[in-house]
């Protein structure tokens, strides 16, 4: 069961899920060792140079994750569920696709306002070129000042919506006891509803 289904989340969606999860904990974990670290630290440069590198595989996860999610809807969320609760949850799903893009955008931007003029080498290997900012922001260093609060404001209100993200997947897994959690780390809670559903019809 590679797609999506009313009742569960294939294995596409799965893989883009935990791949993603891991990537942006690591990110975020990673953003703030290096906010922390003296700037005479001899290896900062290849460690921003690794943190840029894993922000566009992120960025580029997160375009294909759009496009499935858009041509593959999710499940419907359960029926017995509040609808304060769908709200909450489909906000929180857009806020955190709004962050998982916002992040590597304002970080390729802070990059390209930078005056050191700083090339970006994806991995050593694919060089990624400058955007050009708005005018409007100022000089180079205005600019760069800029898009550096948007980044670091902007993970820490992800990490916040993380946060929340993981207290209501662990809410529906043990005090609601339904299936939310389970049909992201399984198709198989899908494939026996579907089975059920099937019977039902024949029946």
């Amino acid at each position: 069961m590679y797609r999506n289904t009313p009742t569960g989340y294939g294995r596409i969606a799965i893989f883009f899920h935990w791949t993603m999860a891991l990537l942006i904990i690591g990110m975020l974990a990673f953003g703030l060792y290096l906010k922390q670290l003296p700037q005479t630290d001899p290896n900062l440069f290849q460690l921003y140079q690794l943190h840029k590198s894993f922000g566009f595989v992120v960025l580029a996860l997160a375009a294909f994750r759009l496009i499935w999610r858009l041509t593959n809807p999710s499940p419907k969320l359960p029926s017995d569920m509040p609808a304060f609760e769908k709200l909450a949850a489909h906000l929180g799903h857009i806020g955190l696709y709004f962050l998982i893009f916002a992040m590597p955008i304002t970080g390729w931007f802070m990059v390209s306002a930078s005056p050191w003029g700083i090339p970006t080498v994806v991995f050593n290997v694919l060089p990624i070129p400058h955007l050009p900012y708005p005018e409007a922001l100022g000089t180079k260093e205005q600019a760069e000042a800029f898009f550096m609060i948007l980044h670091e404001y902007g993970a820490y209100l992800l990490i916040a919506l993380v946060v929340v993200h993981i207290a209501a997947a662990l809410k529906h897994h043990f005090i609601a006891k339904d299936d939310t959690l389970k049909r992201m780390t399984s198709t198989k809670p899908a494939q026996n509803a579907l089975e059920s559903h099937s019977e039902k019809a024949k029946a």
